[in-house]
């Protein structure tokens, strides 16, 4: 990679998320050893949280998260970045919240997953302009778990790889810059749940995963076995020094996350031992790497 300045010089990885605190439950470890190596990392928060249920005990009765939801999450979301090492910008939408009932009812109006493409997609081909990443990465086309605001995320991204490079394409949002690759995060796949699973049996002790597992190896009533992933991990990255920092970063979103709950169910020290990656998907690439990766720079060094 040539360029005029040291700036230009430094790698770049921008990970865009639905929500404050989902860049904590994704690819928070990768993003840490990246930032602790001196890439610059950026976090692109889509939703300002403002929906978002309190999910943590302990945090029911804290008075700033019902009086604002948002704002909680604001401090919450600065506090995580310092502790990842990161840098993060909010897109200024607002959350859609995930949305119960049969039928299900409409989304709110004005929030984020209701915004015509092109408006949701502005600010993030700005930032895009501006920081000049080398890899993005987001959620596949079920944004992971099918959230609106997560299905957003994924539909903005991969406008945003798409167009940023083009200087037809959202004029006036800066000078056009075009990423190398894209990727999607893997965060829950089964293989990773499935290797935790019996590193937690063998063990002896007690695996939160037994139900989900179950779930994704049910057979259907003519026999057949649950349907393979939509993608395959293309590219792990060895980060399993920065699972303390992981955790850390998601106890900072003290509204959202149980510090006894599901996320810390295994050690970092058992995670070392059964799966020391976080996986992605390589979905886009302007340059050539050879698969599998172990690096979202492979091609770009």
């Amino acid at each position: 990679m040539t360029a005029s300045s040291s700036s230009e010089q430094q790698l770049r990885l921008l990970a865009v998320h639905a929500h404050p605190d989902d860049e904590s439950s994704k690819g928070a470890a990768t993003m840490a050893m990246y930032a602790a190596a001196g890439v610059g990392v950026m976090v692109a928060t889509c939703t300002d949280g403002s929906r978002g249920d309190i999910q943590n005990p302990a945090m029911v009765d804290a008075p700033h998260p019902k009086r604002d939801m948002a704002g909680a999450r604001r401090l919450e979301m600065a506090q995580a970045a310092a502790v990842l090492g990161i840098q993060q910008r909010w897109m200024g939408f607002v959350d859609s919240g995930l949305p119960e009932g049969d039928p299900l009812p409409p989304l709110p109006p004005g929030c984020f997953a209701r915004q015509p493409l092109e408006r949701a997609t502005a600010p993030l081909v700005r930032l895009v302009r501006n920081f000049k990443p080398h890899v993005i990465l987001s959620y596949d086309e079920n944004g992971g778990y099918p959230h609106p605001d997560h299905i957003m995320a994924h539909k903005v991204t991969v406008e945003a790889f798409e167009a940023a490079g083009d200087p037809e394409r959202y004029p006036g949002m800066g000078e056009p810059w075009t990423p190398s690759k894209l990727y999607f995060d893997r965060a829950f796949s089964p293989e990773r749940f499935r290797a935790l699973h019996f590193a937690l049996e063998e063990a002896g002790l007690q695996s939160p995963y037994a139900e989900r597992l179950a779930a994704w190896l049910e057979a259907d009533a003519e026999g057949h076995t649950a349907p393979v992933a939509g993608h395959q991990t293309t590219t792990q990255v060895d980060c399993g020094d920065f699972f303390e920092t992981r955790d850390d970063a998601l106890r900072a979103h003290r509204t959202q996350i149980d510090p006894l709950g599901f996320f810390f169910a295994v050690s970092p020290d058992l995670q070392r031992i059964a799966w020391p990656w976080e996986d992605y998907t390589l979905i886009k690439s302007r340059v050539s790497s050879e698969l599998p990766e172990k690096d979202l720079f492979a091609g770009i060094r």
